[in-house]
Order: structure tokens, then sequence, then C-alpha cells
């Protein structure tokens, strides 16, 4: 079973700007984001868009977000 619950999009990128990511630049829902010492990642999910528990672990994998930041 996995430890995320779904969350809103917008409040994953919240948390992931919390973590230390700094927004590179936006085109549509596509945002670009990046941290010092790693590579840059995309963003690309509608603000009320909904996450599952399987996306959001992908998205931690590269990031090192974790189901307490959100």
């Amino acid at each position: 079973m996995s430890n995320w619950a779904s969350s809103k999009s917008k409040k994953v990128l919240a948390a992931l700007l919390k973590t230390g990511w700094e927004l590179k630049r936006t085109s549509g829902s596509h945002k670009i984001l990046s941290k010092e010492e790693l590579d840059d990642f995309v963003f690309a999910f509608h603000d009320n868009e909904e996450i599952g528990p399987k996306m959001l672990s992908r998205i931690a994998k590269h990031t090192g977000l974790k189901p307490e930041d959100i």
C-alpha cells in the first residue's frame, strides 16, 4: 500500500516550492521547476487536477517530496 493520498496539484506545487524548488518558467499548465544541484523538473498539471498516489510517488522520486510535506 502507498504512503501517498490523492491531492490537488496546486497543493503539491505549493509543497514543492516550500521544500526549496523554484519556478523557473511557465507555459500554460507546464511549470519548469529548478533546484540547486538537481535536474529541472516539469510539473505539468492544471491547478485543480487531482494527482493520485502512483503519480505522487513518481514526482517524489524525482523531487525528494515526502508525504508529510503536503
